[in-house]
């Protein structure tokens, strides 16, 4: 009997060695990754910190660059690429051409291997990093919505009392107010965890209206309307227009249909520019054209599916 209970109790706890394992490599990296030391600190006492809004120029000179975890990969061969304030530029190109490194490597979430990164004739490394990032907003595919109020997420951080009069103006510029005032409690609707209770266009329009009330210097979107269906990303790009007049905006979008109006399209291959114009210049180059061919290519695929 005592052989019998006891060899019970080594059965049991033996099949417990492997979660045992387990939890101790997912202590290790954990405990890893806090005791890791960042190359890029964002509280650098010596970075500077403009003290009133940035002009918003851009200007990459030189870029190389490759992602940490492979170092053998370069994404950016010696890209250059100047934005002129107030102006926007569009990258466009196929996947893996570098669109999204350089809206990274402007909000220096990576340093580059060579080369600069310019904003207003400043390298970025010289900059204190959240005073950078308070004259910049990203809008991304997915917008992250904590959970809380619609009211909540669009003035959170600011440093004093919002008034209704200014919580509603920037809404209206996004497209956002009929809809947001036709939800159950309006501007104090819960949105839930990551926005589940609203649509991708409502959460993208949101995201807009947050931008335009924190009225940054640069803007930055990455494929922000590539994620939604036809009306909705009319309704979006007529928002992104809003917000975009007299701000610098580098747009990277694969729907070329948005990125018509923009001053300048640079067209990237492999890391580098091949084509740079406006939409009606590149357009003009027809068949030898790399941007003809990519909207001829796009405009084939959308007639194929909607036949």
């Amino acid at each position: 009997m005592i052989v019998v209970s006891t060899g019970r109790v080594i059965v049991d706890a033996g099949s417990t060695t492997s979660d045992l394992a387990k939890g101790f490599h997912s202590v290790a990296s954990v405990f890893a990754v806090l005791d890791r030391v960042t190359a890029i600190e964002p509280e650098d006492p010596d970075g500077h910190q403009p003290k009133s809004s940035l002009s918003g120029a851009v200007d990459l000179r030189g870029v190389e660059f490759a992602y940490p975890s492979r170092p053998d990969v370069p994404v950016l061969r010696g890209f250059s690429l100047s934005i002129q304030a107030g102006c926007s530029v569009a990258l466009v190109g196929s996947s893996g051409s570098g669109k999204s490194t350089i809206i990274g490597l402007i909000e220096r979430f990576f340093d580059p291997q060579r080369g600069a990164v310019q904003i207003d004739g400043r390298d970025i490394r010289t900059y204190h990093l959240r005073s950078l990032h308070q004259q910049i907003v990203l809008l991304g595919q997915e917008p992250t919505l904590f959970a809380g109020t619609v009211r909540e997420y669009i003035t959170y951080g600011a440093d004093q009392s919002v008034s209704d009069a200014e919580v509603v103006a920037a809404p209206r510029a996004a497209n956002a107010h009929d809809f947001v005032s036709g939800l159950q409690n309006g501007y104090d609707t819960w949105s839930g965890e990551r926005g589940v209770q609203l649509s991708g266009g409502q959460k993208q329009r949101i995201a807009i209206a947050r931008a335009i009330w924190r009225n940054r210097s640069i803007l930055l979107l990455d494929e922000a309307t590539s994620a939604l269906d036809g009306q909705s990303e009319k309704v979006v790009h007529e928002a992104l227009e809003r917000v975009m007049d007299g701000r610098t905006t580098v747009v990277a979008a694969h729907r070329l249909s948005t990125i018509r109006n923009c001053n300048e399209i640079a067209v990237l291959a492999k890391g580098v520019v091949v084509e740079k114009g406006n939409h009606v210049s590149l357009m003009a180059k027809g068949l030898s054209g790399k941007y003809y061919a990519l909207v001829r290519l796009q405009q084939g695929q959308q007639s194929t599916l909607y036949n």
